[in-house]
Parts: C-alpha cells; structure tokens; sequence
C-alpha cells in the first residue's frame, strides 16, 4: 500500500478569496498547497475592468503569509456591456488569465452577469481570436427548470450553441456536477473544451443536504445531485483525460450567513481540498493519476508552464477542524468539519 505521494505543486482552478478580513484568513490555506490559483471575480463590485483586477491582485498579494509563493490569475467579470477591447488589453498585458461568466442571478453576487449571449458576442469573438479561456458556470436561470436540472438544460440551450457559434473558443466548464457535462467533455476531441471538478462533487451525493434534517453546510451551487452523476465524475475525475482538472471552487462565508432562514451557497473546501481529493483518487484505485488531474492538466489547458517545487501527502489519519475563525469573532465550516481524513499534507 502507497504510504506517501510526492507531486509538483498543484493549482486551483477556480478558487473564491472574498477580500479585506476574510481574504487575510482564508488566503493561508490556498497558499500552503497551491502555486497558483485562479480567483473568482465576483466581488462586491465585481472585478470588471483592467484596473480592478491589478487593484485586485496587489490585495492578495499583501494578505500572503511572510515567505509563501503563490500567483493569484485574474479573471475578468462578464457583464452585457464589457468592451471587447478592455478584455483584449487585460489578456496582453497578463492581467488577465480568463474571462468569467455568470448566468445573471445563477450564483452568489451574480447579478450583474450576462443576460443574452448576443449581449457578449463581441468578446467571445475577440477571445477566440486571442486564445484567452472563457469559463462558464453553466446553469440555467430560468425558474421553470427545477434546481436540479439547471445543468443539463444549460448544456442543450446554452453551452452546445455557443460551441457551434464560437468553434475555437476555448472554454472552461467549470464545477461541473451531472453525467451530462461529464459525458459531453470526455466526448470532446477539439482540446478546447475542459472542465472542473469540485471535492464535494465528486465525495457527496445530493442526499448530504438532507441527512437528519437540512445541512447548509453541504449547500453549494450548482448543488449536490443523484449518485450516478456523482460516480459520473468519479469516472471522469480519475480517467486519466486531460480535459478535466482540479477546481475546487472553496467558497467562504461565515457561520450566520450559512446558517440563516436564507442561507449562502457555498462550501469552504481550501484548508483540506488536496487530502480530499487524494481520498477519492485513493478509493478508485487511481493513485498514479492524481498528479496529473492536481498539478499538469489545468497548466497545459491554459497554455501556462508546470509548477516548480513538489508537495507530499502521507497516509495519516487526522481530524478536520472544526471551525476557522474570523478576526471579528465569527468563524468559517470548512468542509467535512469534525471528520477524520486518511491522507495528511506534510
């Protein structure tokens, strides 16, 4: 039995930061196991413009720990009426890595995402002929389809006509939770098309929110589904395929705002996202793929070099902690709080 695995250092693919306080608390965890990490824009205000990212990443930067190597890739935030040439100028200058899209009202603080595709057809022009990444949180928004289905139904309404209308676009699906994307991807032979996967996608099944009665803290979006999706991308995680890699989309909110009459989607994945992967490669019998899926897949899709320098994990039993604390007194549940994982971070 494998007792340690040593990889180059992995990056996030799609990784939430927040800003002030809590980016100062969280941003330790990321940076003791990833090199680089793409951040979600969706800050209040969003991260629209050139100058907002730099604002953005000098932020970051400041909050790292003393000593800690890590590279924070922007990502600017689609809205209806982003100008083509402001995304251009982001992408030479290497402000930004990649254009983000929400559906508007799918997600935490997207309501100033995209309405119509029409809206942004000009910079998906302009991407597809400068080679830059569009990420998409592919969810439907229409309140006629059932939370469950907002996947599949994006993928039939939105995502296949895009891939027509665009054919060199490069893009990202990100988070993805269905058999649908799964299969769709693994299907692909263009190498343009890639997607991410969560660890709670791929350890929990939609049952998690419900067990003894309602769970926040398995509240994510896209939420949790049945369990032939969630062995779907167990399958695909572990395939070997290069279009799928590491994302973990760690999302912090603090204690009140997950436990509320209206709770925050979003679950916080950072302090113990490597050691929970590695639990499923570990169970699939997929050890020699990991590496991989963590540390080559994401930086080859993106065009960027490996990472120098290597992590190790070794085969320790040891228990989550329970809660983060906040410097206001309040405190983040980090994901499978409380419970005992077999693999440690050295």
């Amino acid at each position: 039995m494998t007792q340690s695995l040593t990889l180059p250092r992995p990056d996030d693919w799609h990784l939430h930061l927040r800003d002030g306080d809590t980016l100062r608390a969280v941003l330790p965890h990321t940076a003791r196991q990833f090199a680089r990490a793409i951040v979600m824009p969706n800050l209040k205000p969003p991260v629209t413009t050139v100058d907002a990212a730099h604002a953005y990443r000098e932020r970051i930067l400041a909050a790292l720990p003393p000593g800690a190597r890590f590279v924070p890739l922007m990502a600017c935030y689609l809205c209806d009426a982003t100008p083509p040439d402001e995304v251009r100028r982001g992408f030479s200058e290497g402000v930004f890595t990649a254009v983000k899209l929400y559906p508007a009202g799918a997600t935490t603080h997207s309501e100033y995402g995209v309405t119509a595709l029409d809206k942004v057809a000009g910079v998906l022009e302009t991407m597809q002929e400068i080679g830059m990444p569009l990420l998409i949180h592919g969810e439907s928004t229409d309140p006629a389809v059932d939370v469950f289905d907002r996947e599949a139904t994006f993928i039939e309404q939105t995502l296949k006509p895009l891939l027509a209308r665009f054919p060199r676009l490069k893009v990202v699906l990100e988070h993805i939770t269905t058999e649908q994307a799964a299969d769709l991807v693994s299907r692909d032979s263009s190498g343009r098309l890639a997607a991410t996967i969560t660890p709670q996608h791929l350890m929990f099944n939609r049952n998690a929110m419900f067990t003894g009665g309602i769970r926040p803290h398995f509240y994510c979006l896209p939420v949790l589904k049945r369990e032939r999706h969630r062995l779907a991308l167990r399958r695909a995680a572990t395939s070997g395929s290069p279009a799928f890699f590491l994302g973990t989309d760690s999302a912090p909110h603090d204690r009140t705002a997950k436990e509320a009459a209206c709770g925050c989607a979003g679950i916080f994945s950072a302090p113990n996202a490597l050691e929970a992967y590695l639990t499923v490669f570990d169970e699939e019998g997929a050890l020699d793929r990991f590496a991989a899926f963590a540390s080559e897949n994401g930086s080859r899709f993106y065009g960027l070099p490996l990472n120098e320098g290597t992590v190790t994990l070794r085969r320790e039993r040891h228990r989550v902690a329970e809660s983060i604390p906040l410097p206001d007194g309040k405190a983040i549940h980090p994901f499978l709080a409380g419970e005992e994982l077999g693999w440690k971070l050295a």
